[in-house]
């Protein structure tokens, strides 16, 4: 039985705070609380961020409500959950990382087609204000681009 799920929580400062270079699909450790607390959209990526511990790469500051049925078994709200990846994807990851200064950010979690909760994870260099300005700047003149096509 394949399960449709609509959960998508998306971090929405990711694009406009940093430069995405390479995206990664992991599976994520967690506990029954929170997968249910997820398949109703009760979780939060703004302000987390991966790092590596050891030779693991874990989401930290992710924020997933408590379960409202949970009762003496629920989870804690903001704990490092542990991110699941290939050896070599981790090995590239710790070595872009710590070589060139890169960092890895949480930009989706999503449930996948089998029922499993996976998060979209991406390899990026912080933009500075500059390169902001002139990311709205575009996004504005495809906004105006997009209107005159429509008349």
């Amino acid at each position: 039985m394949l399960l449709k799920s609509n959960v998508n929580i998306k971090n929405k400062r990711a694009g406009f705070d940093y430069e995405i270079l390479d995206r990664y699909d992991a599976g994520i450790a967690l506990y029954g609380t929170e997968i249910k607390s997820i398949r109703e959209g009760k979780a939060s990526l703004s302000d987390s961020y991966c790092q590596f511990t050891g030779n693991e790469l874990w989401v930290k500051q992710m924020n997933i409500s408590e379960y409202r049925f949970g009762s003496y078994s629920n989870h804690e709200v903001r704990r490092d959950r542990k991110l699941l990846l290939t050896k070599r994807e981790l090995r590239k990851l710790q070595r872009q990382t710590v070589e060139s200064g890169k960092t890895i950010i949480p930009l989706r979690l999503y449930i996948n087609d089998k029922g499993l909760a996976k998060m979209e994870i991406a390899l990026c260099v912080g933009k500075h204000s500059y390169d902001k300005r002139q990311s709205l700047r575009e996004k504005d003149d495809k906004r105006e681009m997009e209107r005159l096509m429509k008349r």
